[in-house]
C-alpha cells in the first residue's frame, strides 16, 4: 500500500494570499504586505532581519537583529549567522555591510540600482566593487540584484514557510528614469532570485499610492480636477520627477493620469556625502589628498554629519576624527571642525540654488568620475527640476488640445528629504518660480510619514489595486518611442513614432500602414530613438529628429538566417510594438507573405558593455569608391580565394593598391568593412594553402581593426569568430602568428569570453617559457622571438580579469632585462604599457590593475639598463594622471616617472600627461593602439 500523500498542484495564475512590495536597496530594503485573508485591506511592514554592529542594537530595537562578537575586531566563527542558513554565508547584506565596509571599503558594494541602471559598463559582467580587492569575487550589478532579492526571500520564507515568498504576487520597485535595459534586468534579477510573479512599478509613482492610502479616507477633497502633482523622489542615488495630472473622469470621479517623468539621474544624497567629503578633504590635507581607505573613511563620516547638520536644530560646529590610517588609537590621527553655516553653504548653495526656472543647466564634467558611477554633470537639483518643468509645460493633451501644466501640489520622497531644510529650500524655489505670475499661487503639500516605507507600502496598495481594489493611476508609457526612417528633403534624419506616450501597459500598436524591408541572411538595423519631451506625438507619425527633444538608443538589430549567405534577399514586414503588463517594451517584425514573426530585441549588448560602441563613427557617410573600381577589387579577391584561383596571395595587397589607386593607409572605412565582407563571403579560400590563411588572416583583421567603431561591427567580430572559432586551418608558425595580429587588431570588438578563450593557450605557452628562462626547466613551446606577438595579444585584451593581468605582467617583469629575451624586448614593453595603463583603450575602469602593483612595473623599467623606445610609451601609460585616487599612481612616484621621461628625452609633452593629465595626439594613439587606425576613427 502506498501510504504516501497525494502531492500539492499549484495553481500558478490562482491570485496569491499575500500581495507583497519590495523597494529594494543595498542597505535598506523596505518590505510591505497585505494579507488578503486576515487582513485583506490593511498595508503591513516586514522587518527584514540584518546583521548589525552591538551597538545597533538599542538604537534600532524595533528590527530583528543578529550581532556580531567584536573581540578585538575579529568575527566569531558564526558572526554572519542568520536564522534561515545552517552555512555562514560568504557575504552580509545591509546596514552592517555598510558601516563595516568603512573598514574595508575595496570589499563593500553598495549603490546597486544605480549600477544596474549605468549605460557605460556590461551591467551582466562582474566588476563591482568597482575598486575591489584582487583576490575577491567581483559579482555583476544583475547579481548583486539577485543576491540582494535572495535575501528578502529567503527572510521573509523564513518568517512565513507556509507561503514562500516565490508564490506570492510582488510588485518591485523602480527609478522612474530607468531605461528599457534596467528594466529588462530588473525582471531577470527577480528571476534569477527565484521570483517569477513579479510586476514592475516606478518608485514615484509607488510613493503616491501610498499617500492615497494614507488619506483613503478624505483624499477626494484634497486634491481637485485641472491640478497638477510633482512626485519628487530623491534617494541616496538617484533623483526622479514625475507629474501626475488630476482629471475629472466621466463617472464624475476624480482620476489621476501620470504623464511624464523625468530622465535619469544619478544624483542624489550620496552626491552631498562626497561632495562634503571634497570639501573637508582639502582642509584635512590643504589640498592634497587623501588615501581610499581614509576617503571612504571620511566619506562615512560626513554622511552622518550632513544627516545630523541639514536639522533645525543643528549644533553651531561639529568636530570630524579620521583615525590615522593602521593606528588602534586616536592619537596620530586627524581632525577637523565645520560650522553649521559652512554645510550650508556647501551643499544648500550646491545642490539647490536659487535661481529663475529659465537657468540652463551647466555643463561642465562631474567631479566625481573616478566613484564609476556616472553622476550628473550639473549637481544642482534645482536646475534640473526647472529644465523638467520647462520641458514638460505643454505636454498634456486634454479635449484634443495641449494644456500648460504647473505643479500645484508637491508630494515629496527619498531620504534627501528627512531634512527638513532641505525640504524647506525646495519649497521656497518652487514658490519663486511660480508666484510672480501668479500671486495666489499656493504650493500644496501632500505628506507621507514614513519616506523610509512610503515606496514599499505604495507598490503593495498597487498589488491590491491590480485586483480591482483601491484607486488605480493610468500611467501611459510617458516616453515616445521612435524607428528612424531615413532623411528628409534637407538631410536631417527622420523617425516614425512607433509607441506613443500614452500607450497604456498591455496595450499594442500595430502599424500597418508602413512596410519594412528586411534582407536575409545579413544584418538589418533599425535606428531606435526615445524622447520624454515630445509625449503628444502618435504612433505612425513621422518627425523630424531634433537631438534637443530625442535621443538615439541603441539601434535593433536582428538578423534573418538563411541556408548559406549566399542566398540573400528581401522579404517585406510589418511592424507592431507592445508595452507589457510589467512594464517592458517588445517589438515584433512579422513578415507578410508567411505566418514568421521575430521579436526585435533591443540591443542589450551595445547597451550595456564598454567593450562595443554601437555607433561612434560617421565614416559610412563618407564618398564610397565607384562601383566600377570596387568590382575590380572584388575580382582580385575571388581571384585569390575563389573557387577557381588564379592569382598568388602574396601580390594581393599591391594588386588592390594599385587597382584603388592608393595605399593601404588611407583606404576608407566604408570599403575596409566591404573588403572584409567579401573576405567572409570567400572564407573556405583560405584552407588552399598556407600562404592563402596567411594573406586571409592579414587583411581580414587588416579591414575589421578596431573590432568596433562603426554600426554593425560588433555581428562583424562575432561573424569572423564564428568562422575561425580560434583555430587556423594551417597549424605553422608564421599562420599562428598572422591569427594573433588578427585578435589584436580586432580585440575591442571580442567580448570577455572570446578573449579568455584567445588567452589560454598564449598564457600556457608564455609561463612555461617565463620557467624556462628563470630556471632552465621545463620545455617551451615559443621561442623568445615566436613570442613577440603573444605578447602583443595578450596586453590588448583589456576585459582579462586583473588576476591574469598581474600574472603576464608578473612575467614580463621577470623576463625584461634577461638576454634570451632580447628579440621580444620592445613587444613586451609595449605590452605591459597597455596592461598597467591607467586609461585604458576600450575596457572598463573596473579592470585596471592596482597603482602600486603598476608603481612596481615601473622600477623595473627603470632598472633595465637596455633602453628600448617602446619603453618611454609605457612609462607614459603606466603613470599617466587621470585625477582618480583609485587608479593614479602616489604623486611621488609619479613625480618620480615624469622626471625619468625627462631624462631619458621622452617626448616633451610625455610628462607633461604624467604631471598634469592630458590627451595624446593622433600618432601615439597608434602607437598605444599598435598601429595605425582607419582614418576617422578614434580609440
Amino acid at each position: 500500500m502506498n501510504n504516501q500523500a497525494e502531492p500539492a498542484f499549484l495553481d500558478e495564475d490562482a491570485p496569491s494570499r499575500y500581495v507583497v512590495g519590495i523597494d529594494l536597496g543595498t542597505t535598506n530594503s523596505a518590505v510591505a504586505y497585505v494579507d488578503t485573508e486576515a487582513a485583506p485591506g490593511q498595508l503591513q511592514s516586514f522587518s527584514i532581519p540584518q546583521i548589525v554592529a552591538p551597538q545597533q542594537i538599542e538604537a534600532r530595537s524595533t528590527l530583528p537583529s543578529f550581532h556580531y562578537e567584536a573581540a578585538r575586531g575579529e568575527f566569531s566563527a558564526d558572526s554572519l549567522q542568520l536564522p534561515w542558513s545552517k552555512q555562514e554565508p560568504g557575504y552580509c547584506v545591509g546596514m552592517f555591510a555598510r558601516d563595516h565596509g568603512v573598514t574595508v571599503p575595496s570589499r563593500v558594494i553598495s549603490s546597486a540600482k544605480s549600477w544596474l541602471s549605468h549605460t557605460g559598463v556590461d551591467r551582466t559582467a562582474a566588476l563591482l566593487p568597482w575598486h575591489g580587492a584582487s583576490d575577491l569575487e567581483k559579482l555583476s550589478p544583475l547579481t548583486v540584484s539577485a543576491r540582494l532579492l535572495a535575501h528578502v526571500r529567503a527572510a521573509w520564507n523564513a518568517a512565513h514557510p507556509d507561503h514562500p515568498l516565490e508564490r506570492q504576487d510582488i510588485v518591485l520597485t523602480l527609478p522612474a528614469s530607468f531605461d528599457e535595459i534596467a528594466r529588462e534586468l530588473t525582471v531577470a534579477a527577480a528571476s534569477e532570485a527565484k521570483l517569477k510573479r513579479v510586476v514592475l512599478i516606478e518608485e514615484p509613482q509607488a510613493a503616491f499610492y501610498a499617500w492615497l492610502d494614507k488619506h483613503k479616507e478624505n483624499w477626494e477633497s484634497l486634491v481637485a480636477p485641472g491640478q497638477t502633482i510633482l512626485v519628487c523622489d530623491i534617494g541616496g542615488g538617484t533623483s526622479d520627477f514625475t507629474l501626475i495630472r488630476v482629471r475629472q473622469g466621466e463617472d464624475g470621479k476624480v482620476q489621476f493620469h501620470r504623464v511624464a517623468v523625468g530622465e535619469h539621474l544619478i544624483l542624489g544624497g550620496d552626491n552631498l556625502d562626497l561632495t562634503l567629503a571634497t570639501y573637508l578633504e582639502q582642509k584635512l590635507t590643504s589640498g592634497g589628498k587623501l588615501s581610499p581607505a581614509e576617503w571612504s573613511t571620511l566619506v562615512r563620516r560626513s554622511r552622518v554629519a550632513k544627516e545630523e547638520m541639514l536639522t533645525d536644530d543643528a549644533p553651531a560646529e561639529m568636530t570630524i576624527n579620521l583615525p590615522a590610517s593602521g593606528s588602534k588609537l586616536i592619537g596620530g590621527g586627524r581632525q577637523v571642525t565645520i560650522t553649521k553655516q559652512e554645510i550650508e553653504q556647501v551643499l544648500l548653495d550646491g545642490f539647490l540654488p536659487s535661481g529663475s526656472i529659465e537657468t540652463p543647466l551647466e555643463q561642465r564634467s562631474s567631479g566625481f568620475q573616478e566613484f564609476g558611477l556616472p553622476f550628473a554633470n550639473d549637481p544642482a537639483i534645482t536646475r534640473h527640476l526647472s529644465a523638467f518643468l520647462r520641458s514638460h509645460r505643454h505636454v498634456v493633451e486634454e479635449e484634443g488640445a495641449p494644456v500648460a501644466v504647473r505643479p500645484d501640489i508637491v508630494l515629496f520622497n527619498g531620504g534627501f528629504f528627512e531634512s527638513t531644510l532641505l525640504r524647506r529650500k525646495l519649497i521656497e524655489q518652487l514658490n519663486a518660480w511660480f508666484r510672480p505670475a501668479d500671486p495666489q499661487y499656493d504650493l500644496q503639500i501632500l505628506d507621507n510619514d514614513r519616506l523610509d516605507l512610503a515606496v514599499a507600502r505604495g507598490a503593495a496598495y498597487y498589488g491590491l489595486v491590480r485586483r480591482g481594489e483601491g484607486v488605480r493611476i493610468a500611467a501611459n508609457l510617458a516616453r515616445t518611442y521612435y524607428i528612424g526612417v531615413g532623411q528628409d528633403e534637407q538631410g536631417k534624419p527622420q523617425a516614425l513614432c512607433i509607441l506613443p506616450a500614452t500607450t497604456q501597459p498591455g496595450e499594442e500598436i500595430d502599424l500597418q500602414d508602413r512596410t519594412f524591408r528586411l534582407r536575409i541572411s545579413e544584418p538589418v538595423e533599425f535606428p531606435l530613438f526615445v524622447s520624454s519631451i515630445r509625449l503628444i506625438d502618435k504612433a505612425g507619425e513621422i518627425v523630424s529628429v531634433d537631438n534637443e527633444q530625442i535621443r538615439s538608443l541603441p539601434p535593433i538589430r536582428t538578423v534573418l538566417r538563411a541556408k548559406r549567405r549566399s542566398e540573400a534577399t528581401e522579404v517585406a514586414v510589418k511592424l507592431h510594438a507592445r508595452l507589457t503588463e510589467i512594464g517592458t517594451i517588445e517589438l515584433w517584425c512579422d513578415e507578410q507573405e508567411s505566418d514568421r514573426k521575430w521579436r526585435l530585441q533591443f540591443d542589450v549588448r551595445s547597451a550595456t558593455q564598454t567593450d562595443v560602441a554601437a555607433h561612434v563613427s560617421d565614416r559610412e557617410a563618407e564618398g564610397v569608391l565607384d562601383e566600377e573600381i570596387w568590382s575590380a577589387l572584388q575580382a582580385h579577391l575571388t581571384a585569390t580565394f575563389g573557387d577557381a584561383p588564379t592569382q598568388k596571395p602574396q601580390r594581393l595587397l599591391q594588386e588592390l593598391e594599385t587597382t584603388a589607386e592608393m595605399t593601404r593607409d588611407v583606404w576608407p572605412a566604408s570599403l575596409l568593412r566591404r573588403i572584409w565582407g567579401e573576405l567572409l563571403d570567400l572564407e573556405p579560400g583560405r584552407r588552399r594553402s598556407s600562404s592563402h590563411e596567411i594573406r586571409w588572416l592579414n587583411l581580414a583583421g587588416f579591414a575589421l581593426r578596431p573590432g568596433y567603431g562603426l554600426a554593425l561591427d560588433d555581428w562583424r567580430v562575432s561573424e569572423t569568430w564564428k568562422a575561425l572559432q580560434g583555430k587556423v586551418a594551417h597549424n605553422d608558425a608564421n599562420c599562428r602568428t598572422q591569427s594573433w595580429i588578427l585578435w589584436r587588431r580586432i580585440a575591442g570588438g571580442l567580448n570577455r569570453g572570446q578573449q579568455q578563450a584567445v588567452a589560454q593557450p598564449l598564457i600556457l605557452a608564455l609561463r612555461a617559457l617565463h620557467k624556462r628562462i628563470l630556471t632552465g626547466q621545463g620545455t617551451a613551446t615559443f621561442t623568445p622571438q615566436e613570442s613577440l606577438e603573444a605578447w602583443r595579444l595578450l596586453g590588448s585584451l583589456e576585459l582579462l580579469d586583473v588576476a591574469t593581468k598581474l600574472e603576464i605582467g608578473g612575467w614580463i617583469v621577470d623576463l625584461l632585462g634577461k638576454p634570451k629575451m632580447a628579440s621580444a624586448r620592445s613587444a613586451m614593453a609595449w605590452a605591459l604599457g597597455r596592461l598597467g595603463s591607467r586609461t585604458p583603450v576600450y575596457g572598463p575602469l573596473n579592470l585596471v590593475v592596482p597603482a602600486d602593483v603598476a608603481s612596481d612595473w615601473l622600477s623595473a623599467i627603470y632598472r633595465d639598463k637596455n633602453r628600448d623606445p617602446m619603453d618611454l610609451l609605457a612609462v607614459m601609460q603606466i603613470a599617466r594622471r587621470t585625477d582618480d585616487r583609485y587608479r593614479d599612481l602616489a604623486a611621488a612616484d609619479r613625480e618620480d616617472a615624469a622626471a625619468w621621461l625627462e631624462r631619458e628625452q621622452a617626448p616633451a609633452h610625455f610628462a607633461r600627461i604624467v604631471r598634469e593629465g592630458g590627451n595624446l595626439d593622433s600618432e601615439e594613439r597608434d602607437q598605444v593602439f599598435g598601429e595605425a587606425l582607419p582614418i576617422g576613427l578614434t580609440l
